[in-house]
């Protein structure tokens, strides 16, 4: 029997929606193990710079840039606030740091299962 290229056994790999949650997971598992599993984090970032190219044009696309922003701008206030740990107020703002970033993956994830992009405008 011949089967057409729309059968599901046919299908190799992740569709596009399984790969936003993948992402969305490894960067939970990350930030929620206090940096344990960091390089989670890492994968879930890069992973997200190589599938941008073809999620453009799809609902997925304001995920991945979502993704990448939450872990440049949380990288940048992290690194902010341990050069103030030196003054002794760098554990109160990478505290909020670190909330903001969970708050973020869970906005991301909340508006995925709901076939929503993060923001409205994206």
């Amino acid at each position: 029997m011949i089967q057409g290229d729309d059968t599901p056994d046919m299908d190799k790999g992740l569709n596009q929606r399984q790969l936003v949650h993948l992402m969305y997971g490894l960067f939970a598992v990350g930030i929620l193990s206090a940096g344990i599993f960091g390089a989670a984090v890492l994968a879930a970032v890069v992973l997200a710079y190589l599938k941008r190219g073809d999620m453009v044009g799809t609902v997925y696309a304001g995920h991945i840039d979502w993704i990448i922003r939450t872990f440049w701008w949380g990288l940048l206030w992290l690194a902010l606030s341990a050069v103030a740990s030196m003054i002794f107020i760098g554990f109160v703002t990478g505290l909020v740091a670190v909330v903001w970033i969970i708050y973020r993956i869970a906005k991301g994830w909340l508006a995925h299962w709901a076939g929503e992009t993060p923001l409205p405008g994206l």
